[in-house]
This record gives C-alpha cells, sequence and structure tokens, in this order.
C-alpha cells in the first residue's frame, strides 16, 4: 500500500511538472509545422514567467499575470518572426540571441524594478493560480484506491494545468482537422505548392508564430505564478530545450509530444523523490546525478533517436517567393 501511495504522488508531480513542458513543446511543434524552427522557446517562457509574476505583484491578480506573460511571450515570438520569415534570418540565431536576451535582461529588470536581487517579490495566495480542489475529493481521500486517484491526481491541480489538458487535443485537431492546419502542414513541407495556390507562406507563418507565443506564455505564467509564487533568475531551467527534445522525440506529432513530456516530466518528479534516499545495494545518491536525470535522459534520446526521425521538409528554410 506505501508503493501505491507513493506511486500516486509521484504521478502527481508528474502531472504538475510537465504542464510547461507540454505547452512549450506545443508551441515548438505549431512552429516548426509552419516551417519556423524556435530555439527561442526557453527565453519566451522566462520571459513570459517574469512578466507574468511582475504584473500579479503590482496587480494582485494571477489573471493580470498570465495577460502580461502572453502578451510577453507574443512580442517575442513577432521579433523571431520579423528575422526570420520577412528578413529571411538565420532561425537558430534569432532564437538563441532571444534566449540570451531574456537571461540577462529578466533579472535585471526585476532587480531595477523591485531591488531584490534579479527577483520579484513574493506572490500571495491571491496573485496566484491556487490549485482547484474537486468536490468531496478530501472525504473521499480514505477511500481505498478510487479515493487517491480522485482526490490527488485528478484534484488539486491549478486551472493552467486542466487548460493543458484540453490544449493537446485541440492543437492535434487544430492541425488535422482543419483548413488552417492542413495549410500549417503543407508550408512546413511544401512552402511554394502554398504559395502557388494563392496563400499567403509569410501570414501563416506568422499566424503559426503567434499561436507559439500564446502556448509559451501560458508555460512561463504557470512557472512563475501557478507551480511557483513570483520569478527568480534563470527559472525556467532548461525546460524549453527539454521540450524541443521532446517534440522531436514526439515526431512533430500532438499525442507523441505529450508522452513524450510526461516522459520527462515523470523524470523529474523521480529525482526530486530520490534525493536524500538510500536505495539497496548503492546508498544514498548524490544529489548532482540526481539533478542530472532528465538531462541525461535528453541526451540518450537524441542521440538515439533523432537521426531515425524525419523533420517537416522545409523546417527551417527561410522561404523566398520567386519573381
Amino acid at each position: 500500500m506505501e508503493f501505491f501511495a507513493d506511486l500516486v504522488l509521484l504521478t502527481d508531480s508528474t502531472f504538475r511538472i510537465a504542464t510547461p513542458l507540454v505547452l512549450t513543446a506545443l508551441a515548438g511543434l505549431v512552429c516548426e509545422r509552419g516551417g519556423v524552427v524556435d530555439i527561442g522557446l526557453e527565453g519566451k517562457m522566462l520571459a513570459s514567467a517574469f512578466a507574468a509574476a511582475a504584473s500579479a505583484a503590482v496587480t494582485g491578480s494571477p489573471w493580470a499575470g498570465m495577460a502580461a506573460g502572453i502578451g510577453a511571450s507574443i512580442l517575442l515570438a513577432l521579433l523571431h518572426g520579423y528575422v526570420s520569415i520577412s528578413q529571411r534570418g538565420n532561425q537558430i540565431v534569432s532564437g538563441m540571441a532571444i534566449n540570451i536576451a531574456v537571461a540577462g535582461l529578466a533579472p535585471t529588470l526585476a532587480n531595477f524594478w523591485f531591488q531584490k536581487g534579479g527577483q520579484t517579490p513574493l506572490l500571495g495566495d491571491e496573485a496566484r493560480f491556487s490549485t482547484i480542489t474537486f468536490p468531496f475529493a478530501e472525504s473521499l481521500a480514505d477511500v481505498p484506491v478510487i479515493g487517491a486517484l480522485y482526490s490527488e491526481i485528478l484534484s488539486g491541480h491549478n486551472i493552467i494545468t486542466y487548460m493543458t489538458i484540453v490544449i493537446v487535443p485541440l492543437v492535434a485537431w487544430m492541425l488535422y482537422k482543419t483548413r488552417f492546419g492542413l495549410r500549417l502542414r503543407a508550408v512546413g513541407e511544401n512552402p511554394e505548392a502554398v504559395d502557388t495556390a494563392g496563400i499567403s507562406v509569410t501570414l501563416l507563418r506568422y499566424q503559426a508564430m503567434v499561436i507559439a507565443g500564446v502556448l509559451c506564455g501560458l508555460a512561463g505564467t504557470v512557472l512563475s505564478t501557478g507551480l511557483g509564487a513570483g520569478f527568480i533568475r534563470d527559472m525556467s531551467a532548461g525546460k524549453g530545450y527539454l521540450a524541443l527534445a521532446a517534440m522531436i522525440f514526439g515526431k512533430w506529432k500532438p499525442v507523441p509530444t505529450l508522452l513524450a513530456c510526461l516522459l520527462f516530466g515523470f523524470v523529474d518528479a523521480l529525482q526530486g523523490r530520490l534525493q536524500g534516499v538510500a536505495l539497496p545495494l548503492i546508498g544514498e545518491i548524490p544529489v548532482q546525478f540526481t539533478i542530472m536525470l532528465p538531462y541525461v535522459l535528453t541526451v540518450i534520446i537524441l542521440a538515439g533517436f533523432v537521426g531515425k526521425i524525419q523533420a517537416p521538409r522545409a523546417s527551417g528554410i527561410p522561404y523566398e517567393k520567386d519573381h
């Protein structure tokens, strides 16, 4: 029974940790399906985390924080789109420039505005997205199996986590069941054919960037106002790159990408529970090694599978219309 309780808690942590990963991976998926590589997912997530926490600290409203976080992310997405789509610049360089700029600018602005060493003030419960407790969750908690599943796994998450559950099938429906999704996938495979049909490649790619901006904005918002209680330096901690790896491992498809993100979330949750625990025959694992687990898994996946996975053919290639 103790094993089951540990498994329930681990699953609960997996869903929470995977939320920003899923949102960010879907953002990268939409971009690359439209033919734009976005290495700047990390920077957009970090910028939205800062904007959301700063706005929530000033206004006392998590919804104002969400609006600010999404707005900041969309602005950076449009900047990346301008460089990559309109100016046909190097998409990798543009994305890395965003990551580097935000990593330095966000804590600098936080220090300038709040004088707390590059952090925002600690957010109170009224300024955060608190957990939502389902009806009868507390009274059913002691019921064997079903009670734990309902009260711990289904109940007790913030609203952005529940939104993510809806967003995944919504993105899948958009990509595979709508005219926009068909055109977007075509732009990522053969933009010349789309242009010949009289459809604007530039507009479709900008629309993909805006969608990615919204998703990254939600990911950053949940980091600082849902899972956390404020902004701290480098709080995204490489999650943007983990999301990229999950997207590649998921073959640019929503459901496999979701499963890859859950795998990364599970390993991250597991490393947190392994810290300070003595294992049979091994003993206590040093904290440094447990923290490495998600990143080691990323390297293994990319080294073992990336060569066997085919990206959208026009991904990363600027489109220049023939005259």
